[in-house]
């Protein structure tokens, strides 16, 4: 009843899962300044106290003491200076956001809404407005009154604004700098592979099937679908393989996290001896869909927020953005291989399986990380080339298992140039990093397939 009084937009983080609440709340703008504000009141009421009650001019020596009148000119003024500098911070906020959407991604300006230091300074400017507001409501009617904390806390409070906004435009012109975005993007998508991936669900992960009760499968498997259009932003994977368990069933998901599905589209199937007894609410509740991409579970979307920025340097004739974001999308690829294991089997606590998930290969990854950023550089050979060097450094740090995979994306990488003019230097720097990769996934004798296509590009001496 309570949560039908509450706004709409206040009623869906009730509706979230703890973990989506946590990440919806940490990319708004209102949370963090909210509790400055909260903090400001009890800020007001403890200088009050000290001054009214406690009666502190008389602890104190006269030099601090301020009377009435002086009192209330001094928060008069700084009500002014402090919204001052609030509507600059403000201002500034929207120029970074800005040129944000427009030089690199608009799917990033979430990120520096969300960062701490950014919450933390609009906080700070929102409570010591708010402290000031009222300090002055109460000190208005004072005529002989002697203050000591509340000039104290005032100035005070103004010259930490004063320190925060220069903190502020100096971590708005930090942020912005490609290093340092392509680096909180890589960060943030490892966080995502470190917690969401791989402690939830390795501990869960198998590579061999077991008994998938294949004799149901055939004969009884039962199809559910999304009760609603969207993305798919969590799967509680966690609370799906006990209730399969208690249930006997095996599920398998036809959509992913991230996918995009419409109502009644197939969600997942399931099979088993307790297949009859399955209430399929409960387990489509497990999946939560809104109306846009989240990155909670979806390392992908992580992936292609920082392609999006290699793709805009392209774009922008920036060769160092797009190299540096190839550099450290080579170090996410380390991180995938490394924290998942490729199965597409989930057991429950006894090692039975109970969830079939959609194969999602380290091909795939290595597709969403360089795919979108080779297509773009199109006749771009030098970045060509540095995706074949960053490829190779991938290789020396992940097992030779996904050589072949690494070694047949930069193969493929440079089939597109047999038809394409190329100049000398650019094809000698190229075979000589395709040649490096070649040696270290044992792939040197298709290396020289490749020379020979593409030595047949030298022009013709007539």
């Amino acid at each position: 009843m309570f949560l039908k009084l509450l706004p709409s937009e206040l009623q869906k983080y009730f509706q979230m899962s703890k973990q989506q609440r946590k990440h919806e709340i940490q990319k708004t703008l209102w949370f963090t300044p909210f509790l400055y504000v909260f903090c400001s009141l009890f800020l007001v009421a403890l200088t009050l106290y000290l001054d009214y009650f406690v009666n502190l001019s008389q602890y104190i020596p006269s030099f601090f003491h301020a009377n009435a009148q002086p009192t209330r000119m001094l928060v008069s003024a700084l009500i002014g200076g402090i919204l001052t500098l609030s509507a600059f911070t403000l201002n500034s906020l929207l120029v970074v956001l800005t040129t944000f959407s427009g030089q690199f991604s608009p799917r990033m300006l979430l990120n520096f809404v969300g960062d701490r230091k950014t919450q933390h300074v609009l906080g700070i400017f929102h409570g010591s407005f708010v402290y000031v507001l009222v300090v002055f409501l109460f000190v208005t009617g004072q005529q002989n009154e002697v203050y000591v904390a509340i000039p104290f806390t005032t100035v005070l409070l103004a010259f930490f604004t004063v320190m925060v906004f220069i903190f502020f435009i100096n971590h708005a012109t930090t942020w912005m700098q490609v290093h340092n975005i392509t680096l909180t993007m890589k960060n943030v998508s490892k966080k995502i592979v470190k917690v969401s991936l791989s402690n939830e669900l390795e501990a869960y992960r198998a590579e061999k099937p077991g008994d998938l009760y294949e004799s149901y499968r055939e004969r009884h498997q039962k199809i559910a679908t999304a009760t609603k259009t969207g993305y798919i932003q969590v799967v509680d994977f966690r609370k799906m393989l006990e209730e399969a368990r208690k249930d006997d069933i095996i599920i398998k998901l036809h959509a992913k996290v991230g996918d995009f599905t419409l109502i009644n589209n197939r969600l997942f199937s399931y099979w088993g001896p307790g297949k009859d007894k399955v209430n399929e609410e409960k387990y489509c509740a497990m999946f939560e869909i809104g109306h846009k991409e989240t990155e909670v579970q979806d390392i992908n979307m992580g992936m292609t927020k920082l392609s999006e920025i290699g793709i805009k340097g392209i774009g922008n004739n920036d060769p160092k953005t797009v190299i540096n974001t190839i550099h450290q999308m080579a170090d996410l690829l380390v991180a995938v291989e490394d924290n998942i294991t490729f199965t597409r089997f989930l057991n429950d606590k006894e090692k039975q399986v109970r969830v079939l998930m959609d194969t999602e290969d380290f091909d795939f990854y290595l597709y969403r990380g360089f795919g979108y950023i080779r297509h773009y550089a199109n006749e771009n050979y030098p970045i060509i080339t540095e995706i074949i060097t960053a490829l190779s450094m991938v290789a020396q740090s992940i097992s030779g298992d996904k050589h072949d995979m690494i070694w047949n994306f930069a193969s493929n990488t440079v089939d597109h140039i047999s038809s394409e003019f190329i100049y000398d230097l650019d094809r000698e720097f190229l075979l000589k990093q395709l040649y490096e990769l070649a040696l270290i996934t044992n792939h040197e004798m298709d290396y020289y397939g490749v020379e020979r296509r593409l030595l047949k590009l030298l022009p013709s001496h007539f």
